[in-house]
């Protein structure tokens, strides 16, 4: 026999003021003096946050490919160019004697620069990869020293003199510290760009929602502050670990978006008790035992989400993490701490400056109840057509996720810049005119004595895998040698990942390890694919423990959980066919590498899936004060939606607006990620939460709050559910028109 909870019913009883009420509200005013104190010091310490902060972070740190790098890169810096050089003859030939000595000027020239070491060239070595087919251009290649920052500021210092017209020649630059530095460079001009975009439009949604200017306001103060603290948290974390660039576009992103998400549902609870005719201190009380609780709930499921990157050892991924917990913290500490403050001074004050009153034209103003009529009757439509809601909502969600089963992962490169930019055109130029795609071979590292007949034994063996070109080499320094190996076709195809693993099983008598731009993939993909197991198994766990606790239903966790993961089809099916495939390049001003960057599904997956949470648990937690003061499932269903339905929806809309202001970025693993979470945000409040929540909720009936004895006693004593004041049920219609007349 099935066995379902009772829900509790409250004592009686004028409702109290709590502990956490009168803490942070006893001294409103302090609290705000003290908060924009605290503001101003976080944009102190967070200024020039980014120009301290990295733009790669892809590899695998404890990989073989990255320990052959870092020792290729100290015993022989000439096999690890990252300055490239493009030397245009025009067209004249880069063999005529007039362009062969003023590139040798500039070889020699550039060898003699300070933080430059192992420069080679064409009219140096004489080799052919480095030499267009065209003969017409040619290239340069150094190595600069240093880390990110040192390297970044030696580019800086030699740039202007080597770019441009040098007699007979013109320069251009390229390569991966080139690329990065580009990189960093728009990164930073694009952010500026999306918080111009999204602040004013943000401003003007939030307006539409609440109508008035004071409220709307209150939201947009929140996330300002969140975003600047968090600037502050990255800016001391760069002085103890690497930290990507990347990671500020979410701090934008969430930072706005959390912020008015939690700020919409408290204001909204807040304007809904005061509308019962209760003092604004005892509003405050009231939304805080019930949206407050919520809010932490929320703050703790995204949270968690985001904690899942910090098991993967790519700083990239890491990054992430740290910006995204520090920026939910800080989102939920000022909506719980300084909000109620405000809230606390401004009391009746809250619906100033109406700026809707001239469209209403002297109509009353309408109440939540009556916004919320249009969900009630939603509700009640998807209740009863529930099976085929639930069917065709699903069948949609997955046949839109199918282009993600041809997925292809790649590494990110000079493409993800504009088309224009400057190290992307000579990047290109050397893909598409000179042999053998310079820099992007492979190398061998080999350690430990061996005689030269034995490299010579290990050179012919290497030569004969069915996807080597050509090997050169060895060069020797001591126990270490080096061997440089041309794969057939991409230097990132899949016949290149299947030569790093044909490499790696030849048996040497010497210790050999691979690296290279298809041998960091292989590690890349490798290293995710070992830790996602642990990341997801640990998103899923603590959500389902947290769940719980707000529900105290071992049902609606597991129902949460599936139907979070159901909603991010959508996103995975759009990346893949917009940005690996192609489609709508020209539309959105992007270059289509033909592959998903390894670690951005992840990034996707944890952020996507911690603000599905974040709505789930807005609707649940409001489904779940009813079903406790009422015991009826269905109604509280209705209810929940009804109350919560245009909130989420608002405020899906107003993330997806920041999103998509993240999403105009012409780098385009940003323009993906904004984009794609925008979708998944969308798809989420508009038809998970909307249809197949309540549908499934309704099939699943009572049987939805069941949970087995122990567990109930467990979630009496440690659950945090919501206590709002006992009140008489009664029909929606009654209750609106009471408001209506109060």
């Amino acid at each position: 026999m099935t066995e379902v909870n009772t829900p509790p019913r409250p004592a009686g009883g004028p409702p109290r003021t709590g502990g956490w009420t009168r803490f942070v509200t006893a001294r409103p005013r302090l609290s705000l003096l003290v908060a924009l104190v605290l503001t101003a010091l976080a944009v102190l310490a967070g200024s020039g946050v980014a120009d301290r902060m990295g733009s790669g972070g892809w590899q695998d740190p404890a990989a073989d490919s990255t320990y052959a790098t870092r020792a290729l890169e100290r015993e022989f810096p000439d096999s690890q160019p990252n300055l490239l050089l493009l030397v245009d003859a025009g067209r004249a030939s880069v063999d005529s004697p007039a362009v062969a000595a003023e590139a040798r000027r500039i070889t020699a020239r550039l060898a003699a620069e300070k933080g430059v070491e192992g420069v080679g060239s064409y009219w140096r070595s004489g080799a052919p990869t480095l030499r267009a087919e065209d003969g017409h251009e040619a290239l340069i290649a150094a190595r600069i020293t240093g880390d990110e920052k040192a390297a970044d500021d030696t580019l800086q210092r030699l740039a202007p003199s080597y770019r441009g017209a040098h007699g007979p020649v013109k320069v251009t630059l390229g390569g991966p510290v080139a690329v990065r530095y580009e990189m960093q460079t728009i990164i930073k001009e694009d952010l500026t760009r999306a918080e111009l975009i999204a602040l004013p439009v943000t401003l003007l949604l939030l307006v539409m929602v609440f109508g008035s200017a004071v409220a709307a306001l209150l939201p947009l103060g929140i996330g300002i502050v969140s975003i600047l603290g968090t600037n502050a948290v990255l800016r001391g974390l760069t002085e103890l670990t690497d930290v990507s660039v990347f990671a500020l576009n979410l701090t934008t992103a969430l930072g706005l978006g959390l912020s008015i998400d939690y700020a919409l549902f408290i204001v909204r609870r807040f304007r809904e008790e005061l509308a019962t005719g209760a003092d604004p201190l005892t509003a405050v009380g009231t939304t805080l035992r019930t949206a407050g609780r919520t809010v932490l709930f929320s703050a703790l499921t995204v949270a968690v989400s985001l904690a899942a990157m910090l098991l993967f050892p790519q700083y990239f991924l890491r990054s992430f993490a740290y910006a995204g917990i520090a920026v939910v913290l800080l989102a939920a500490a000022a909506a719980l701490i300084l909000l109620p403050a405000a809230l606390v001074l401004l009391g009746h004050r809250v619906d100033a400056l109406d700026l809707r009153r001239l469209l209403r034209r002297g109509r009353p103003r309408r109440v939540s109840g009556e916004e919320g009529t249009a969900w009630a009757r939603t509700a009640n439509l998807v209740m009863r057509r529930a099976p085929f809601f639930a069917v065709a909502t699903t069948a949609v969600l997955i046949l839109l996720g199918l282009p993600f089963l041809g997925v292809k992962f790649g590494t990110a490169d000079d493409r993800q810049l504009p088309s224009t930019s400057e190290s992307h055109v000579v990047q290109q130029h050397i893909r598409d005119g000179f042999p053998g795609s310079p820099g992007g071979g492979l190398e061998v590292l080999a350690e430990g004595r061996a005689t030269a007949a034995q490299y010579a034994d290990y050179r012919t063996r290497i030569a004969a895998l069915p996807e080597v070109a050509r090997v050169d080499g060895p060069l020797v320094k001591g126990d270490l040698a080096y061997f440089s190996v041309l794969p057939k076709g991409e230097a990132v195809g899949d016949s290149a990942q299947r030569l790093v693993g044909d490499l790696r099983a030849v048996r040497t008598p010497f210790d050999t390890k691979v690296t290279g731009t298809a041998a960091v993939l292989v590690d890349s993909k490798h290293a995710i694919a070992e830790h996602l197991p642990w990341a997801a198994a640990f998103i899923a766990i603590v959500t389902l423990l947290l769940v719980f606790l707000l529900t105290g239903s071992v049902v609606i966790p597991l129902q949460a959980v599936l139907l979070n993961a159901l909603s991010l089809t959508a996103m995975f099916g759009a990346v893949v066919w917009v940005f690996q495939d192609g489609h709508l390049s020209g539309l959105l001003g992007f270059t289509s590498p033909g592959s998903i960057e390894t670690t951005l599904p992840v990034i996707m997956f944890c952020v996507a899936f911690g603000l599905s949470m974040d709505y789930g648990v807005f609707l649940l937690s409001r489904i779940k004060e009813e079903y406790d003061h009422t015991g009826d499932h269905r109604g509280s269903v209705r209810h929940g939606l009804q109350r919560t339905g245009g909130l989420i929806t608002a405020a899906a809309v107003i993330l997806a607006v920041v999103m998509v202001a993240i999403g105009t970025s012409r780098v385009t693993n940003t323009k993906m990620l904004g984009l794609g979470i925008a979708l998944a945000v969308l798809m989420d409040a508009m038809v998970v939460r909307s249809l197949l929540v309540p549908a499934i909720m309704r099939l699943t009936g009572r049987a939805t709050w069941w949970a087995p004895a122990p567990l109930r006693r467990f979630h009496t004593r440690f659950g945090l559910t919501e206590a709002a004041p006992p009140r008489t049920p009664e029909p929606d219609r009654e209750r609106d028109k009471a408001a209506t007349r109060g």
